[in-house]
């Protein structure tokens, strides 16, 4: 990746399926400091502890012979459901004006989900998308590895 510059008040969102963390940069382009502004989290059990049913079974036509159904990883459902959460709370701060920059870090499947989600308002603002997971970094580390040249 190339260094990316982050410019003074752009926000950054660092999220995965179950925590997102939103830093605004106080420092400059050249010397960012991310500070964070918001922390959202998101309970996510493993799916045994979600849904205990078994999967379904259904009928292949006439025959008497039954086929098993695809078992739902809730897991992963409600790994949708909170990019659907980033991406309304940073509408509603976009619609405030709160911001006018924000760079996107998250892994694909994430990244994906928050794309679709953002809202017209959000899009226009975004900069920058890393497919990444830094959720579990200080933010000088994020600093770091979002401005490292390559």
């Amino acid at each position: 990746m190339s260094g990316l510059k982050i410019d003074h008040d752009a926000w950054v969102l660092v999220g995965d399926g179950e925590k997102a963390l939103v830093f605004r940069n106080q420092g400059d382009s050249d010397y960012p400091n991310l500070q964070v502004i918001q922390i959202m989290e998101h309970e996510n059990p493993r799916t045994g502890e979600q849904g205990t049913d078994a999967p379904g079974r259904r009928h292949d036509g006439p025959s008497p012979q039954k086929s098993a159904m695809e078992p739902t990883d809730w897991h992963t459902i409600e790994k949708h459901r909170f990019a659907k959460e980033m991406a309304d709370a940073l509408y509603k701060a976009a619609h405030k004006g709160k911001y006018s920059k924000l760079i996107v870090a998250a892994p694909p499947m994430t990244l994906g989900d928050l794309r679709k989600a953002f809202h017209k308002e959000v899009k226009d603002r975004v900069v920058a998308e890393i497919d990444k997971t830094l959720t579990g970094h200080p933010p000088a580390e994020i600093e770091r590895i979002l401005t490292q040249k390559s």
